[in-house]
């Protein structure tokens, strides 16, 4: 069962630090990275581990960094067996908070051509999370106790990704970016086309008798 003190977001800076420990700068790294999983925003993932360390499933350090000393924090013997516990629980689907989906909605309230157009953010955002995930399979490499895992995430990562595209592209061909007229009058019943003209008939008539 899960920690009361430990909330979703708490299991996944405790996932983070891991192993070899991090930093809060190491933290929104990856979280930039995973940003197709969990969105937060960046200030929490200087907060939270904080919170982590005074609740004792964190330690924290100096370190010296390039220009200051720089925290870094490492797993405690109650934040590894915390993280234990919730990974033997069973996995729920995703909660989803999916605003371009709740815009769709809007349909018969807002011209279909605005709608389309609202998804050209989207766009630009799966080509930049795209070039993440690039990057991402590159550096998997330099974090070997972890390197098949990451693989695993980025798969399902760029099926997401891809899905999303092939979502626009169905939106884009169903709703065209116009605004849809009235709908059209129902089909008239098929009225048969009279016979074409065959050739001139010959009159015959019979000889007159007295």
């Amino acid at each position: 069962m899960a920690t009361p003190d430990l909330t979703p977001f708490s299991y996944v800076v405790l996932t983070l630090v891991g192993r070899n420990g991090a930093g809060p700068h190491d933290l929104v790294r990856m979280a930039r990275q995973g940003q197709v999983y969990w969105s937060a925003a960046e200030s929490q993932y200087y907060a939270e581990p904080k919170r982590l360390e005074k609740l004792g499933y964190l330690r924290a350090e100096k370190r010296p960094g390039r220009t200051r000393e720089r925290t870094h924090y490492t797993l405690t013997d109650p934040g590894r067996a915390a993280l234990m516990r919730w990974a033997a629980e069973p996995a729920r689907f995703p909660r989803i908070q999916h605003e371009a989906v709740s815009r769709l909605l809007l349909g018969g309230m807002v011209p279909d051509s605005v709608l389309v157009a609202g998804l050209t953010g989207l766009r630009e955002d799966i080509d930049e999370i795209t070039a993440r995930l690039d990057a991402a399979d590159v550096a998997a490499a330099s974090v070997p106790h972890r390197t098949r895992y990451l693989r695993l995430n980025h798969a399902l990562a760029r099926r997401i990704v891809e899905a999303h595209r092939l979502w626009i592209d169905q939106v884009e061909r169903e709703l065209g970016g116009s605004t849809p007229s009235a709908p059209p009058p129902p089909p008239r019943e098929p009225v048969a086309s009279p016979p074409e003209p065959g050739p001139p008939r010959r009159v015959f008539r019979a000889p007159f008798v007295d």
